[in-house]
């Protein structure tokens, strides 16, 4: 864990490096060559991190005395390092082995067989009249397929996947609108199948469907499930080893099978084994998880720096910094520690992003002129899936360009012509935006998460944060509603009734 005194060193570390700029320290071509990594299709380069070797020394000196890989064999083995819920985390064994533990050797065995499952409904709904899928669910049982759909979605494929996540009915007219009853199914994910948002989505759908019968639902509530009228078959398993936002390998990516294919999502979950192998034998000086992770609290603990950017520059991945967000905000957004006691260390910087180039011409401003400074992760891809070369190579210039001057800024006399340089940022570079790649890169991402969630001290797989404003809108449904009952709140009974005005 972070100590004080490490911390402190860490901040005399940046606080050295202030008076060195950036382009000075990028100048040196072994250093912009070498501060580099290659791991199967994905390459990162760190050389625009503000960090000389001696601050390197004392992350990688922090990951040491934090013994991270022990940690990391904890979570893969099985051991229960969800220590608020009482529970493992074993997402790795859906698409690894690289567990040993029992706990890991038989979630891994029943990760196959639910696979196995995935593929005999999928081949079922194939050969049936059924041409759309709609997906309802929310939070982690939506981010990561949408984010799979709209990243790797192939022209003609065989079903069409449309999604529902928000409670505002206006997002189901507009998608149920499109589709004929006759020809659609739906998938229900939600693992106590007691989100709010997803039953009355759920509800919806049902409705205009006629009946229940092309329905399907992935969750761990067997009872609710057949109480909402979804026979047993239908239903695939959750586990809670699983938590919503890593749980994308899982049936809880049946939408994604379905429009994907069995060998796309096949090699996703190669990628993700790809990097889970890394992660698990790579020592922190070139493991990519572990360095991606002390260069994030090396921002936001030594250069107290509030908030990350990431940008991808292809129109693909445009769904990824919602699906950072949440993993990244919702692991990391503790300020307690796994006893209980306040933490003296900043977490979670606010997660948030876009895609290039057309955020050139929205916030890119502010990053280059703007009072602060804050971290950037460029993400692109070297050879794309179209014969537009001039496009491609215009989209990639860009890229570096942005990169580049950020860093290095550039003098001027003119105030207003200055740019002052001093941006940190790794770049991200994928072969090409392939199950296997992108498998590969969200692995990573978790990783990160997880290993920055030891070295926070805060335990980053319970949610508990998310919990009491579910509460306070389950006691006031009933006043919107139409009902007379008791709002303590003297703000919120004002807002109910100028909402309830006729």
């Amino acid at each position: 864990m972070l100590s004080p005194e490490r911390l402190q060193r860490l901040q005399q570390h940046a606080e050295r490096l202030r008076q060195r700029p950036l382009r000075e320290l990028c100048a040196d071509p072994a250093r912009a060559r070498d501060w580099s990594l290659s791991v199967g299709p994905l390459y990162l380069n760190y050389a625009r991190q503000n960090v000389d070797t001696e601050a390197l020394a004392e992350l990688l000196g922090l990951a040491d005395a934090a013994d991270v890989g022990a940690a990391l064999k904890r979570q893969f083995d099985g051991d229960m390092v969800n220590t608020s819920e009482g529970r493992a985390v074993l997402h790795t064994a859906l698409r690894s082995d690289v567990g040993q533990g029992q706990a890991a050797r038989n979630a891994r065995q029943q990760a196959i067989d639910a696979q196995a499952r995935m593929r005999e409904l999928g081949r079922e709904l194939a050969i049936s009249n059924v041409t759309d899928i709609v997906h309802v669910g929310i939070g982690g049982s939506d981010l990561g397929p949408r984010l799979l759909l709209d990243a790797l979605r192939p022209p003609g494929a065989r079903f069409r996947v449309h999604f529902i996540a928000n409670v505002d009915a206006h997002e189901a007219q507009r998608v149920l609108a499109a589709l004929d009853p006759a020809r659609t199914a739906g998938v229900l994910v939600s693992k106590s199948f007691g989100t709010r948002e997803t039953l009355l989505n759920g509800a919806l759908l049902r409705d205009w469907l006629g009946d229940a019968s092309r329905l399907y639902a992935v969750s761990a509530n067997l009872a609710r499930v057949a109480d909402f009228g979804i026979a047993a078959d239908r239903v695939l398993p959750m586990w809670d080893w699983v938590g919503g936002r890593f749980s994308l390998w899982s049936a809880v990516g049946f939408s994604a099978l379905l429009a994907l294919g069995e060998a796309a999502f096949d090699e996703l979950l190669t990628g993700a084994a790809l990097m889970d192998r890394h992660v698990a034998d790579a020592e922190p000086a070139a493991n990519m998880a572990v360095l991606h992770a002390l260069f994030a609290l090396w921002n936001r603990n030594a250069r107290g720096m509030a908030s990350e950017a990431v940008i991808a520059y292809d129109q693909r991945l445009l769904q990824l910094p919602a699906w950072l967000q949440q993993l990244r905000m919702e692991s990391l957004g503790k300020s307690v520690g796994h006893d209980g006691q306040l933490l003296t260390h900043a977490t979670a910087p606010a997660t948030w992003g876009g895609v290039g180039s057309t955020t050139q011409h929205s916030f890119f401003q502010a990053l280059h002129q703007g009072s602060e400074r804050l971290p950037l992760e460029f993400i692109g891809v070297r050879r794309p899936d179209h014969t537009h070369h001039q496009q491609h190579a215009t989209l990639l210039a860009n890229l570096l360009a942005q990169a580049e001057a950020l860093a290095n800024g550039q003098q001027s006399d003119d105030p207003q012509r200055h740019y002052p340089g001093g941006t940190p940022s790794s770049m991200l570079l994928l072969d090409r935006l392939s199950p296997e790649s992108l498998g590969a890169l969200l692995a990573m991402y978790e990783h990160s998460t997880a290993v920055l969630g030891h070295l926070w001290g805060v335990n980053t797989f319970d949610q508990w944060g998310v919990e009491l404003g579910k509460a306070v809108a389950t006691k006031l449904e009933p006043a919107l509603c139409g009902e007379r009952i008791k709002v303590d709140d003297a703000v919120t009974r004002s807002l109910v009734d100028v909402l309830q005005r006729d």
